[in-house]
């Protein structure tokens, strides 16, 4: 299976710059998986959808300020920081640009409170780092740190909550989860009163989920772990409505991951770890019935996860309505529901 099979063609301009206001007001495209029929609604439509007794799953992992800038100690040179994996309570993986000034033993500096040291070398401009600081290394994030925004944003965010879900709860991620952008608590509140069970998830969503598949072949292509958690409750909760046969819907692609990451011996389980699953078609879901997801990149990881779910014609034939029906893509962009 080629890296090819999943291009479409997206016009520039279909590439969402700012979110809109207010959060649920995006457009929903709605996706059929058995009968192919597709509707154009909006994200607070989604409760019509939604039945009592299903399980929503959502990934309640936090989006660091992780893009910070500093300079190298001694000549002043400039350098961007984007932290991508925490590895203890000192030490990070980051990538680094430019790659080439951050050789092992170059230290930086990103103010008076924080500098960094370069102690190992990955690749792909990655870098392992030891950073020195005075104080809560968060605190200090939240001063000089920086939302980090994906390469094709190029609009400057006034809020920095607007790249956070409203149910944010764990630092760690490189990235949001941009599926739930679209809730509101008073929208969950809604799908709540109509019986539907929401259940907590984390995957600290790092640079694997959006690294561009480089390989011909996508079976060559190497994910980056990412951290993620399931609890027993929310074990619990997701074993119990599959065996009653109610559906597991999740909202975002890293909220798949989790789930089909923890299923083991015919149920999820109660466990935390690194997984570096890949999704393609022909993988068989074991735990998602449905999924609440935006719109991804050609080519990307991603969009290969929504082809194993609906099948890859169906996808770029999705996408290709989608182009011409002017929705908005990628992170800040509109979100499908593929029932």
């Amino acid at each position: 299976m080629n890296r090819s099979d999943f291009f479409y063609e997206l016009p520039e301009e279909l590439i969402a710059q700012t979110p809109v206001e207010p959060r649920d007001s995006s457009r929903l495209l709605v996706y059929d998986r058995k009968s192919g029929e597709i509707e154009h609604k909006h994200f607070y439509d989604i409760i019509d959808y939604l039945n009592p007794g299903d399980v929503l799953v959502v990934n309640n992992t936090k989006v660091l300020p992780a893009r910070i800038y500093g300079k190298k100690a001694g000549t002043g040179a400039k350098i961007e920081f984007l932290l991508h994996r925490r590895i203890n309570l000192t030490d990070w993986e980051v990538l680094v640009k430019p790659a080439k000034k951050a050789s092992i033993g170059v230290r930086f500096l990103f103010s008076d409170a924080l500098e960094a040291e370069v102690i190992d070398y990955i690749g792909e401009g990655l870098r392992i780092v030891r950073f020195h600081f005075e104080g809560v290394f968060e605190d200090i994030l939240a001063k000089i740190g920086e939302m980090p925004l994906p390469h094709y944003i190029h609009e400057k965010l006034e809020e920095q909550e607007r790249y956070q879900t409203v149910y944010a709860k764990e630092n760690g991620s490189s990235a949001a989860p941009t599926a739930g952008l679209h809730f509101t608590p008073e929208l969950i509140e809604k799908i709540k009163q109509k019986g539907v069970e929401f259940v907590e998830v984390l995957l600290h969503v790092g640079l694997g989920t959006f690294r561009p598949v480089k390989a011909d072949n996508i079976l060559d292509h190497k994910m980056h772990s990412e951290f993620y958690s399931m609890s027993e409750q929310s074990a619990q909760i997701i074993n119990k409505a599959k065996r009653e046969g109610r559906r597991v819907i999740a909202v975002g692609t890293t909220s798949v991951r989790v789930l089909e990451s923890s299923f083991h011996d015919g149920e999820v389980k109660a466990e935390c770890g690194d997984t570096d699953i890949f999704i393609y078609p022909s993988y068989q879901f074991k735990v998602v019935d449905a999924l609440i997801t935006n719109f991804h990149l050609p080519e990307s990881t991603l969009i290969m996860l929504v082809s194993a779910l609906i099948g890859r014609e169906n996808a770029l034939k999705m996408y290709e309505l989608a182009v011409k029906e002017r929705y908005r893509f990628f992170s800040f962009g509109d979100a499908t529901l593929l029932k």
